[in-house]
């Protein structure tokens, strides 16, 4: 990036949503310009997953000892296993120029926006319950019970999505992100994004 440093992305919303969709579809703009940031975790490693890929396969002595060095911008532990992003990794990303997109829940991304303040926060959401509910179904890959209770979990996040700077509508799928992408372009048009090398020349200029 122009001004030094990249911008953190926040991106949520409800499982079904289409947001894993519209993440690619924004990776395929932004190229080399856009990293997406790996999760740490203590689960075991499904087959065909990779470290330092899919995931950051650590030992629950090892993610316990990043909690207590203050190492993560979020956890969560879930069904037993410890999940969360890893500050350093995240830094070292930003620091050298490029955009990080985290995509995680609403109690992840409450942690993140106490601790990164000039964040950007996106919440993906469906056009109505009923089209998520379809899309769900459309997977036939979950049990009835399944898909209510993330029916159900996606109701408590959507009356959240308050708590994010932009809400984007997924009706249809070229719109989505291009809104996403929009939302991205304008956040380097903030401060400090907006000051990149050239201005600050014209700033010292000024002030001689």
């Amino acid at each position: 990036m122009d001004s030094g440093k990249g911008m953190l992305i926040v991106y949520s919303g409800p499982s079904g949503v289409g947001k894993g969709t519209i993440r690619k579809k924004v990776f395929e703009r932004f190229g080399d310009k856009l990293f997406y940031s790996i999760s740490m975790t203590t689960r075991a490693p499904r087959e065909g997953e990779i470290d330092g890929v899919d995931y950051y396969f650590v030992t629950r002595e090892y993610f316990e000892e990043q909690i207590e060095a203050g190492n993560f911008l979020e956890y969560a532990e879930f069904v037993g296993n410890y999940y969360g992003t890893p500050k350093d990794k995240v830094e070292k990303k930003l620091n050298n120029g490029y955009d990080v997109m985290l995509e995680i829940e609403v109690d992840g991304a409450t942690q993140v926006k106490q601790k990164v303040e000039d964040a950007i926060s996106i919440f993906v959401v469906p056009p109505s319950m009923e089209a998520l509910e379809n899309r769900l179904q459309g997977r036939k890959t979950e049990e009835q019970e399944i898909i209510q209770k993330r029916l159900e979990k996606a109701r408590r996040e959507i009356v959240l999505a308050g708590l994010y700077d932009y809400v984007v509508i997924n009706d249809d799928l070229e719109e989505a992100t291009e809104d996403v992408v929009s939302i991205i372009k304008s956040g380097h048009l903030k401060t400090p994004y907006s000051i990149p090398a050239y201005c600050k020349e014209l700033i010292k200029q000024i002030k001689k």
